[in-house]
């Protein structure tokens, strides 16, 4: 018999299709109110759960699914994933870890460049019967600094200094042994030396209002955000106020806070660069993603370890 698992994320027509030839009965649930109604109704009977690190999955519900075995992130984060909850009932949580960082990183250097040569505002202006002949500051040779630099934050580098011949800097919980780029001590310290600062740390309350108002002053008025992230990094009041008083030249986002809601006064701005939450959503990427969530599943049901288990 199909193995019920409840779906809390979109799934494209052929991830769907995948998970169904696996043994897996989905029961989708993308929406706030719809989530609610399934795990009231058919919560019983759930032994799996897929979701994401923006969706999670809270301890409350999990305690309505008493069948309830795995929980699967597609992507790599987990923040909003109850994992000690989870544990507590002795459920094995995985993510995926890996399957879309190139795309990811792709988007990061797209965003960049969009908002460094003012692509989007430029190409309204055309649409309008305009043809305004902006100046724009180039990137090639500047300095990137890069927030967080584990797999994604990694390939970024490798995007700007082969790519774009740029300097790279980078700001983590430590100096990573055996990297040559510049280690800063803090993200204040990152932003006062770069000119593009890229935000590729992990969500969750460690990472929550890191990029402040004194990073984004140390950024300055020639400096852009960009966010891959999520958008908890980021102090949302504190990025529109540097926005409109001209503090940091641009900002780039793929993620915002409460997101898909815009936060307010956001949307308004001509200095920045919005896109929904993307990144990762290429063809490759996502077949991969579902894939690994696949892998999961299997192993966990056939009784053998899962592949990536989210970390102690």
């Amino acid at each position: 018999m199909p193995i019920p698992v409840l779906v809390l994320i979109e799934l494209l027509p052929e991830q769907q299709a995948r998970l169904r030839e696996a043994g897996f009965e989905l029961h989708p649930a993308p929406g706030a109110a719809e989530r609610e109604r399934v795990v009231a109704e058919r919560g019983a009977g759930f032994r799996a759960v897929l979701t994401n690190g923006s969706t999670g999955l809270t301890a409350a519900e999990m305690e309505r699914m008493p069948a309830l075995e795995i929980v699967c992130a597609q992507g790599a984060g987990f923040e909003r994933i109850d994992v000690a909850a989870a544990r507590a009932r002795g459920l094995v949580v995985t993510h995926g870890p890996g399957t879309n960082d190139s795309s990811v990183a792709d988007h990061a250097m797209a965003l960049l460049l969009a908002a460094a040569r003012g692509i989007v505002r430029a190409d309204a202006a055309v649409r309008r019967g305009e043809w305004p002949r902006l100046t724009r500051p180039a990137v090639f040779g500047k300095r990137l600094g890069i927030l967080g630099l584990g797999r994604i934050g990694a390939q970024i580098a490798e995007r700007g200094a082969g790519g774009f011949g740029m300097a790279v800097g980078y700001c983590g919980r430590q100096r990573q042994e055996g990297v040559e780029h510049a280690y800063f001590p803090s993200p204040a310290a990152l932003a006062a030396w770069c000119d593009f600062l890229v935000i590729a740390t992990p969500g969750g309350a460690g990472t929550r209002g890191l990029v402040d108002a004194a990073v984004l002053e140390a950024l300055g008025p020639e400096g852009f955000l960009v966010n891959i992230a999520r958008g908890t990094v980021v102090d949302t009041a504190a990025l529109i106020a540097a926005l409109r008083a001209g503090r940091i030249a641009g900002a780039a986002l793929d993620v915002v806070e409460g997101e898909p809601k815009l936060p307010e006064g956001l949307a308004e701005l001509e200095n920045v660069t919005l896109t929904p939450h993307v990144a990762g959503r290429s063809p490759e990427a996502v077949m991969a993603t579902i894939g690994l969530v696949i892998e999961n599943l299997t192993a966990h049901f056939a009784g053998r370890p899962v592949l990536t288990p989210v970390p102690a």
